[in-house]
């Protein structure tokens, strides 16, 4: 495994919009994501396509990975930060420059679709990635980003918080619809009712994982990690039960639930139960079946806020009776 050197003050962090055109389409949220960032004393370079604009893509395929690629090559650039997810960073997977990234490791973090490029990326070199906020969505939130979830991006990225260590399970979250071109209000929080085991155990192993949608885009592929003796994590928004249903069966016939060695599914914004006489976790209990590793659901991680950085790879522990995740190592040296 391949870790990048920790951000500090005064570091370059390349921005990219690998899929949707959000730098465009939501001009003000964007330039209070950029802010936020500087404020944490990081030297923001706009990428390629921060202006482009193709319909539901920011470029073309080859634009867009270029952009990434161009970073990857700067020296000077110590991260690579996404601007928002979409629904084709898969189409860029092979035009990656993985090579140069392998011997020059950086921080790449993003969420939702930028799951292709974060598990390609580390299937392909090894290096470890984090599944954590993206400027739009997260850093640019009204009237600020939740002063916990830019914590848990200090702990990560700049290794604020030494390993090991528990995470903590936020008081309060949200998953609010507000329209980002009209908001002028902070979101309304509620009580968070914690994190919950599905099945008992404890268990520990790689931590790889993202958005379970984007995985079915490039799973069996080249560029989807080995998952033997993992703790998967999975997190989805605006879904249904039918779709749930495709998608753990879709991990259960790629063999996955054969291989790790536990779960953490993190909270589904916006889930569509369609009137079902049963709920999510009975679901996937019922497709998994007879395996026996450890469930822990309802985790921060993914489209509410606040949200955990998950660095892909680290090894963590998993106590689901006690409703613990501990990362034992950091992904950042």
């Amino acid at each position: 495994m391949m870790k990048a050197g920790k951000l500090t003050k005064g570091d370059k962090v390349g921005i990219i919009s690998p899929s949707t055109p959000a730098p465009v389409k939501f001009p003000k949220r964007f330039k209070r994501g950029k802010a936020y960032l500087e404020s944490m004393g990081l030297d923001l370079v706009e990428g390629c396509c921060t202006n482009k604009e193709q319909s539901y893509r920011s470029s073309t395929i080859r634009d867009r990975a270029e952009e990434i690629n161009e970073f990857i090559r700067n020296p000077e650039i110590k991260a690579i930060i996404s601007t928002i997810g979409g629904m084709n960073s898969n189409s860029l997977l092979p035009y990656i420059d993985y090579q140069t990234l392998e011997k020059h490791p950086k921080i790449m973090m993003g969420y939702s679709d930028i799951t292709a490029l974060l598990l390609g990326i580390y299937k392909k070199t090894g290096l470890h990635t984090f599944y954590g906020p993206a400027v739009v969505p997260s850093f640019g939130e009204y009237p600020e980003m939740l002063k916990s979830g830019a914590d848990y991006v200090k702990n990560e990225l700049f290794a604020e918080k030494k390993a090991p260590y528990t995470l903590e399970i936020p008081d309060k979250w949200t998953e609010e619809l507000i329209d980002w071109h009209s908001q002028d209000r902070a979101k309304t929080m509620v009580t968070n009712e914690g994190w919950k085991c599905v099945r008992s155990g404890k268990a520990s192993g790689k931590l790889i994982g993202g958005n379970l949608n984007v995985m079915f885009g490039f799973i069996g592929t080249a560029y989807f990690p080995d998952l033997k003796n993992a703790i998967l994590f999975i997190e989805d928004s605006f879904k249904d039960m039918a779709t749930e249903e495709r998608l753990f069966s879709m991990l259960k016939l790629h063999g996955v639930f054969d291989q790790i060695q536990g779960l953490i599914i993190g909270k589904h914004e916006h889930f569509d139960d369609l009137g079902s006489p049963f709920t999510q976790e009975d679901l996937l209990l019922e497709v998994i079946g007879d395996r026996s590793f450890p469930i822990l659901a309802n985790v921060d991680i993914g489209h509410t806020f606040p949200s955990h950085v998950f660095p892909i790879g680290i090894k963590v522990e998993l106590d689901a009776d006690n409703g613990d995740i501990v990362f034992a190592e950091k992904g950042v040296h």
